[in-house]
């Protein structure tokens, strides 16, 4: 039914009055918050009006209408005007629409350049979207959330390579559920999760994507509304409180970002002014076949500015901490996942795309430029070069880089049956050749746990007690290595079954000695971690990794230190064999005594506690090019942490 007092306003005087300079709605960094529907004022007959100014971007299309409960959803009087400002016609269609407020519904009816209507269209710039069947967008009032995080917002910009990063990687509708199957909200997740994690010691939460999507099924990597936090957990206030309460907390928040790609649901972007606006329509450039959706054409301007908007609108009005940028390898490469025939080279005949190349260089840029605390991610899986090296250094200008190389060759190594490990020793030493070619992540993500792979328990070898005991060795490994640390939700419980988003996680198991033992470590290694510089300051400098020994195959045991700046060390040695390592000798450069700090085979972890020596002073015994050398026992399926203290 018609709103009794809503008037429209298309006239073109009225509506450059609520129109903001020209340059502005072509500036990235302020295009969010002015396009789309915007809550204003203008003076009309005289007096003061309240009400929305409606913008968007439809070059081709010959009409566009809003429409919406507050007209009965009819187009008829609700016509945009098509804006010519400063003699420029910018391809912008707008109305002023008096006396609306939030929580309105509403889409654009549009016609092609031929007259013929379209499906009704979501706005591209909606700030709120309903769930099925509707997809309405909503009108929201961006800035009304009263935000408390003051003090974490006024932090000091610190150096994020030498800090302890140790991120939890969540999809917000399995992490767990109400006993009738529902889902819990943003606000009850606050509650709930957040203590949760600040318990185990991460430092950040990394959440699969939470743009608006039509499908559930496509964990948010089918993204409809790039500028609406999904309504199936609440309202944009209600994951604005979210964040807030993450940050009072002392979490970070990062979100999984996605401008690979975008579905064909008739109601999004797709032929949104019936051409090809957001991709390239020849399918060659355009269409991805493995995932059955369009692909941004990042060489048009507005496709360019419409990303780089959404980028800096997360940060700006959700306060998020950094993005991990999602499928990077898809917008580097013009052939990805295609064979020959199926794409179409570059202009000097290559296979890179140099618009997304160039577009990527400059969100990060961008982003870094307001918001120097931030952390850029890239999901990139091959070894283009320079991925999280500065733009001024001819890199892509990313923080970090998911090490996709060591996940592949650790989990490789890791799930050879034990007995026969020592013929694959190169596997898990292969990581460290190129542990310092990028920022790295050590990554252990959603990916591993899906479609077959099982769960990352399920792929230890060995009894149940095995199983378990190569896990807590793996995980143990896995914090001392070079690299920041993600790990998916549920590999800290040690879950069973390979991750479904239809089901929380399998809390249950934490009744059982086993689980309990592994959460407890996780949570210890986080701790070791984030208060161990030795283990973190240098995760991406050489300098701060020393191998002590490498080439052991024979009883697939590893030994390193890690260094801080100020010289500080921690011995790491890992015994992936089910028989224990008594009196083992390793060479070590300095005088002194190392400590035990934290041991996997602990039987507070549920592991075999065996026996071990906690305090051991340096030999002056030269031993593997060293000046120095200690007797350690390592026990069987497990990894420990001595931290050295020097000779006064």
């Amino acid at each position: 039914m018609q709103h009794p007092k809503t008037a429209a306003y298309c006239d073109l005087n009225n509506l450059l009055m609520v129109l903001p300079r020209a340059e502005l709605l072509r500036d990235p960094v302020y295009m969010h918050n002015e396009m789309g529907a915007q809550f204003c004022q203008v003076v009309i007959n005289n007096e003061l009006v309240s009400g929305i100014r409606f913008l968007v971007y439809a070059p081709h299309a010959s009409t566009v209408a809003i429409i919406g409960d507050f007209n009965g959803w009819q187009a008829k009087g609700y016509q945009l005007t098509r804006i010519n400002q400063d003699g420029i016609d910018n391809g912008l269609w707008g109305i002023f629409v008096a006396n609306l407020t939030a929580g309105e519904r509403y889409k654009y009816q549009l016609t092609d350049q031929h007259g013929q209507q379209l499906a009704d269209k979501t706005d591209p710039w909606g700030y709120y979207a309903e769930q099925y069947p509707s997809f309405c967008s909503l009108t929201y009032q961006q800035n009304a959330y009263q935000w408390q995080d003051h003090d974490w917002q006024a932090r000091s910009v610190t150096e994020k390579h030498q800090q302890p990063l140790s991120f939890y990687e969540l999809h917000i509708g399995s992490w767990c559920r109400h006993e009738n199957g529902d889902f819990y909200s943003y606000r009850e997740l606050s509650q709930t999760l957040i203590p949760y994690l600040k318990e185990m010691g991460y430092t950040h939460l990394e959440l699969m994507p939470v743009s608006e999507h039509p499908f559930y099924g496509s964990w948010g990597y089918q993204p409809i509304g790039l500028f609406a936090p999904t309504s199936r957990f609440g309202s944009p206030d209600d994951f604005k409180y979210f964040i807030d309460q993450c940050h009072l907390a002392g979490l970070g928040v990062v979100l999984d970002w996605v401008p690979a790609h975008f579905p064909a649901d008739e109601h999004g972007l797709a032929n949104f002014d019936g051409s090809a606006l957001y991709h390239d329509p020849d399918p060659r450039r355009g269409w991805h076949q493995d995932w059955q959706s369009y692909i941004y054409d990042y060489g048009r301007e507005h496709v360019r500015q419409y990303l780089l908007s959404n980028a800096l609108f997360w940060f700006e009005h959700f306060h998020i901490d950094g993005l991990r940028v999602d499928a990077v390898a898809s917008m580097l490469y013009l052939d990805y996942s295609r064979k020959d025939g199926e794409w179409l080279p570059n202009a000097d005949g290559g296979n890179y795309n140099y618009d997304a190349i160039s577009l990527l260089r400059w969100i990060n840029d961008e982003v870094y430029s307001h918001y120097p605390n931030a952390i850029m991610i890239a999901e990139e899986s091959t070894a283009f070069p320079g991925v999280s090296k500065p733009t001024y250094l001819g890199g892509l200008g990313f923080g970090f880089k998911w090490n996709m190389g060591w996940m592949h060759d650790s989990l490789s190594y890791i799930k050879e049956e034990i007995t026969y490990r020592s013929d694959h020793h190169n596997t898990i030493t292969m990581p460290l050749f190129y542990a310092f070619s990028e920022n790295y992540i050590l990554s252990l993500s959603h990916d591993e746990v899906v479609y077959g792979k099982g769960a990352l328990i399920s792929k230890m070898p060995g009894d149940e007690w095995q199983q378990t005991a190569n896990l807590r060795a793996y995980m143990g490994y896995m914090y001392g290595q070079p690299g920041k640390k993600l790990n998916f939700m549920g590999t800290e419980i040690a879950q069973t079954a390979e991750w479904n988003h239809d089901d929380q996680l399998q809390w249950s198991l934490l009744q059982f000695a086993r689980h309990q033992g592994m959460q407890q470590l996780v949570k210890d290694l986080n701790y070791l971690y984030c208060s161990s510089s030795a283990l973190y300051q240098l995760d991406c400098d050489s300098s701060g990794f020393e191998w002590r020994i490498s080439d052991d195959s024979n009883n697939s045991l590893l030994a390193h230190e890690r260094l801080d700046i100020a010289g500080n060390r921690m011995l790491v040695l890992s015994n992936f064999m089910a028989t224990p390592r008594s009196m083992y000798r390793i060479g070590v450069p300095l005088e002194g005594t190392y400590e035990l700090v934290l041991n996997t085979d602990a039987a507070t972890y549920w592991g075999s506690d065996y026996p071990l020596i906690t305090t051991i002073a340096t030999d002056k015994q030269p031993s593997h090019g060293q000046p120095y050398s200690i007797l350690v026992t390592v026990p069987p399926l497990a990894t420990v942490f001595f931290k050295f203290i020097p000779n006064s």
